[in-house]
């Protein structure tokens, strides 16, 4: 069962917006991106400078909280299997949610 919440961090000047929730007694947050634009390299740089930050400030303000991004389950599998990028998210340690759109439903977790 994941319990969801709207999460709103200020730490400083940034104002982060995130999706609460927990799943099975674990706190955790929530980036979603659906990678949209043409470049998904360049949405991928956006995502994961954004996921360093607020699993930065997640560990200041709710070191309990474990930070997940969320990615469509297409994107995935045509993007996320690329040798170069499963460097980079084994390297940050990247969780990812895999979601699918049509379907509206969690494929699959990764830690």
């Amino acid at each position: 069962m994941v319990l969801l919440a709207t999460y709103d961090l200020r730490l400083a000047t940034c104002d982060l917006r995130l999706l609460a929730a927990e799943k099975a007694g674990e706190k955790i947050a929530v980036e979603i991106k659906n990678f949209v634009s043409a470049s998904k390299i360049s949405e991928f740089h956006m995502a994961l400078g954004q996921f360093i930050n607020y699993r930065t400030a997640l560990r200041v303000e709710e070191p309990n909280r474990t930070l997940y991004l969320a990615v469509p389950l297409v994107t995935y599998n045509d993007f996320f299997n690329l040798s170069f990028i499963q460097t980079v998210v084994n390297e940050n340690k990247l969780k990812l949610i895999i979601y699918n759109l049509e379907t509206e439903s969690i494929e699959q977790w990764t830690n």
